[in-house]
């Protein structure tokens, strides 16, 4: 029997600019249940650097761009992307 656990673990992973705020480039984050994207993003404002993170950066769930509603499960890696340039 298998029992459900109060929290989601996910891994996050930040780049450029956004790991300069934060310190670290990966951090791992034990969220409520229900989780989403907006979880993780409101618990990264609350860390040192966080402030400096903009409102609505780029996002992906398991390499895969992702809204803030996108649900989160157990194991999911979630990726902080500085805004894309190119030409």
């Amino acid at each position: 029997m298998t029992i459900a656990s109060d929290v989601v673990t996910v891994q996050v992973l930040l780049f450029a600019r956004f790991a300069e705020l934060l310190g670290t480039e990966r951090l791992v984050l034990d969220l409520p249940r229900p989780a989403s994207l907006q979880s993780v993003l409101d618990r990264l404002l609350l860390l040192p650097g966080g402030a400096g993170l903009p409102p609505r950066p780029l996002l992906a769930r398991n390499q895969a761009q992702a809204t803030l509603d996108t649900p989160l499960e157990d194991g999911d890696e979630v990726a902080v992307l500085p805004p894309l340039a190119g030409g």
